[in-house]
């Protein structure tokens, strides 16, 4: 049996009726996991163990460079969707197609983790993981599949960027200076339903809270000849609205025009608290500031 190789092993996602591979992917991962309990009893003469498995569980992780769905991902996340999740050997046409091989598997699983990485002069970055819940089934056949169009386009980070308001009321229309790095983190928390009622040894999950939080990287001042007109947060803004310690707006907006300050599509939008705040200022380089804000209320989508 020949080796196979890592692209020919993709995770497919529900799309209508039929599936989809994950855009772009560059990893995927899945995990069986046996929770086992040692069951050596004082009738055993040596001194070995023998742990038994109580219960399954599993996961799948998958890294991607499409990062055109944040509005589903979030939505997902914060509805407790559950997904229909499938792996499997791909082979034809860009990968995409299911080949139905022996590994291949099929569950429901929910989205509790994602991470968007918009981050200066890179391509732009996704990290999803899922958390099965319940059993995985065999597949006899090859799911259907909806083909996803392959194309060379990448959002670079500079074209996205956080826009922050200086209070909890008005739309946040000033934008982090001078900044380098940006990333989005959505969580959900997941509790263990399973019940003496539940048949199987797999583990079912349920959803219990979601959060989320922001991290931002900039320079402490700029040479950037800034000709837009659009206004800037600080490293001193952010001091004033650290110390403020109330809710404040804000808008992660693609951008373009001059400064890369022109806000256009929002894709997402809420209320934040500055939770920590550092300043980094070695001899002989640049000073840096990273800003943590967590996620105070909803988060709300783009439409």
């Amino acid at each position: 049996m020949a080796i196979k190789k890592g692209q020919n092993i993709r995770v497919l996602i529900p799309f209508g009726t039929k599936y989809r591979v994950v855009a772009k992917s560059t990893n995927c991962t899945v995990t069986l996991t046996g929770n086992t309990e040692s069951a050596e009893t004082k009738d055993d003469v040596d001194m070995a163990s023998k742990p038994v498995i109580t219960s399954k569980s599993w996961s799948v992780q998958v890294e991607s460079l499409d990062v055109t769905d944040v509005s589903a991902m979030i939505t997902a996340i914060s509805n407790a969707m559950p997904f229909t999740l499938v792996w499997d050997e791909v082979a034809l046409t860009d990968n995409q197609t299911p080949q139905a091989a022996t590994f291949a598997r099929m569950g429901t699983a929910f989205l509790n983790d994602v991470t968007f990485q918009w981050d200066d002069r890179t391509n732009s970055t996704k990290q999803l993981q899922f958390t099965g819940s319940g059993a995985l089934t065999k597949l006899a056949d090859a799911v259907s599949i909806d083909l996803v169009t392959v194309d060379g386009a990448y959002t670079k980070g500079q074209f996205v960027r956080l826009f922050l308001g200086s209070d909890n009321s008005a739309v946040p229309a000033k934008v982090v200076a001078a900044a380098r790095s940006l990333s989005l983190h959505v969580s959900a928390t997941l509790e263990s339903a399973t019940t003496k009622d539940t048949e199987g040894d797999w583990d079912v999950q349920s959803v219990t809270g979601v959060s989320f939080d922001i991290s931002s990287g900039a320079l402490v001042g700029s040479d950037d000849v800034i000709t837009s007109s659009v206004q800037d947060q600080d490293f001193a803004s952010l001091e004033d609205i650290y110390e403020a310690a109330a809710p404040v707006r804000f808008q992660i907006a693609n951008v373009s025009g001059l400064n890369n300050r022109t806000k256009g599509i929002v894709i997402c939008s809420g209320s934040v608290v500055i939770s920590q705040l550092t300043l980094n200022a070695p001899n002989r380089q640049n000073a840096t500031y990273s800003a943590t804000l967590t996620g105070y209320g909803a988060l709300k989508a783009s439409a």
